[in-house]
């Protein structure tokens, strides 16, 4: 299963961290050949300079990565990525394609500009709850909630809710058991809401 994690300039460094960490602690569990290849994605092929001045490199650019079964669209300062036409038209593309489209934080709001959720029931960060429902006002936008799943779309709140949900997700597609296993490997305290 290709689990691939969007990452951008200023991109909150647990919202893709985080949902890696799971997938990746997840397929220590599993045999060889049902392992989850797990990796991060970014425009272009060059560093990117997340929160606090992380510097990550993804494996693939929007352009050359394989066929996505699980795409994952981290937070952090979202602003200027909603303005980038070719990454919307990028996410929207891809999502028609992928079993199941995630995010973590703000990363709703690029699923929302990209017109992957138009009515769905979504979340996002806390402090962010007021601005989606304002700048999205057809979504069904819930609060006080570490995670939301409606199907073929699963949105979390902040940072570690990033972690929850992506738990959650190994429990949907694989077993509750094995979210179980990995969230006692990485020594958290899984919220299953």
């Amino acid at each position: 299963m290709n689990i691939g994690i969007y990452i951008y300039e200023e991109a909150e460094v647990l919202d893709f961290s985080g949902p890696f960490e799971v997938f990746s602690t997840a397929s220590r569990f599993l045999e060889e050949d049902k392992k989850f290849n797990v990796f991060l994605i970014a425009e272009k092929s060059e560093s990117v300079l997340a929160r606090g001045g992380y510097d990550v490199n993804a494996k693939y650019n929007i352009n050359n990565h394989p066929q996505l079964d699980l795409l994952i669209v981290a937070g952090g300062v979202h602003t200027q990525e909603m303005k980038k036409d070719k990454v919307i038209t990028w996410i929207k593309n891809v999502s028609t394609n992928t079993k199941i489209v995630a995010s973590v934080c703000t990363g709703a709001f690029l699923l929302a500009q990209a017109k992957v959720v138009t009515t769905h029931k979504v979340t996002t960060h806390w402090e962010d709850i007021a601005d989606l429902k304002e700048s999205f006002p057809t979504l069904d936008v819930k609060s006080n909630v570490r995670w939301v799943d409606e199907d073929s779309i699963v949105t979390s709140g902040g940072i570690s809710a990033g972690i929850d949900m992506s738990l959650h997700i190994v429990s949907r597609i694989h077993s509750l058991d094995l979210a179980e296993k990995t969230a006692r490997q990485m020594e958290f305290t899984w919220t299953k809401n």
